[in-house]
């Protein structure tokens, strides 16, 4: 674990979404720009794609408590936090969450301290961090305090060894975990069997801890069937097979309250959109990347909504952040997703996965 010397955030900057300032991302939005669709091999109409644009002058924060402490909370699969390091520190500077969960960073912990220790500590963020080169990796940043570090999961399985997927620690009183389950690769193979021992070991750790606990991460795991593009894409895959969504369910039934979802029941949200076959400027994607908070933080919950401006541009990551504000929200209540797409494909059974064999 690395700590960076905490520095008192300074509240007084404009917050993004506050009266006049431009959001890039806001919930007014034009649709999706050519640079997006490069390299995809989709025909763009160039008459038909308009530059983003979003205006926050009809945005007022809104508070839901009498809390003292907003918080604003965040999980982001960066996908290689070295690679994601020109999209991360502007998106800091920009959203400003008081606590960030990192998934797959793909550094040691000593890597990730020497290529971040600076620009966070300038920040105000202290780290936890738990990672291994090249595959998994995770970390909490906090800026509202970081007590009580604990790297790995207790009773986790490991493939064949133990693997750098979660820590924890209490930020502003709440026990935060950043996740990264794993993937599964097949139903039926061992590295599906090891997903569900996984789970199984998240779910005692839970069990254990207080109730006012966030599980926050990659989950690679869709809860339904409205969190994938096409159910039908999905036959025969992980991601959303019964088991898998059993094993959440059970650590969901531990009193955690998948926020998003429960914020925005029928409405289309995703969080991963893979690389190729332009999947993302499509809109076909899953929702695997949740906040699951315990009944005393859910109930303070006044937005949760997906950041989708993150996904676009130069370099991003495949996942999209997710951010959660309690007690107040400085950008309103401007979800679900943020901005949303231009031109979402509807019509089910007539696509299918990239990786998908042909007939």
């Amino acid at each position: 674990m690395r700590r960076a010397p905490a520095v008192s955030p300074d509240r007084d900057q404009p917050t993004i979404g506050a009266p006049g300032t431009e959001i890039p991302g806001g919930p007014v939005v034009a649709s999706d720009t050519a640079a997006e669709l490069a390299g995809t091999g989709v025909a763009v109409d160039d008459e038909s794609v308009s530059e983003f644009s979003a205006r926050a002058t009809d945005l007022v924060p809104l508070t839901c408590t009498d809390s003292v402490r907003s918080v604003r909370i965040a999980t982001w699969n960066v996908n290689s936090v070295k690679q994601r390091l020109p999209r991360l520190l502007p998106w800091l500077d920009e959203r400003r969450p008081d606590v960030l969960c990192l998934q797959e960073t793909k550094l040691t912990d000593d890597a990730f301290e020497e290529l971040l220790r600076d620009e966070l500590s300038s920040r105000g963020y202290e780290i936890a961090a738990h990672g291994e080169a090249s595959w998994n990796g995770v970390a909490i940043l906090s800026r509202v305090g970081l007590e009580d570090v604990s790297p790995g999961l207790p009773g986790a399985p490991g493939f064949p060894h133990p693997e750098a997927r979660a820590v924890a620690a209490t930020c502003a009183g709440i026990r935060v975990l950043s996740i990264y389950v794993p993937n599964g690769r097949e139903p039926g193979s061992e590295h599906y069997e090891y997903k569900l021992a996984w789970l199984a070991a998240l779910r005692d750790a839970v069990a254990a801890g207080p109730e006012a606990t966030v599980v926050c991460g990659d989950v690679n795991i869709a809860p339904t069937d409205e969190d994938v593009f096409d159910p039908e894409a999905y036959a025969g895959q992980t991601h959303v097979t019964a088991s898998e969504r059993a094993a959440l369910a059970k650590l969901q039934a531990l009193g955690l309250h998948d926020v998003v979802r429960d914020r925005w029941p029928n409405e289309r949200i995703f969080t991963y959109w893979d690389y190729r076959a332009g999947m993302f400027h499509r809109d076909l994607g899953m929702r695997i990347d949740l906040i699951l908070a315990g009944a005393p933080i859910a109930d303070r919950v006044c937005a949760a909504w997906i950041d989708r401006q993150a996904r676009k541009g130069k370099a991003p990551s495949d996942h999209a952040p997710v951010i959660v504000d309690l007690d107040e929200a400085p950008d309103g209540d401007i979800g679900p997703v943020v901005p949303p797409p231009s031109a979402p494909v509807t019509t089910r059974g007539t696509v299918k996965l990239p990786q998908s064999p042909s007939p």
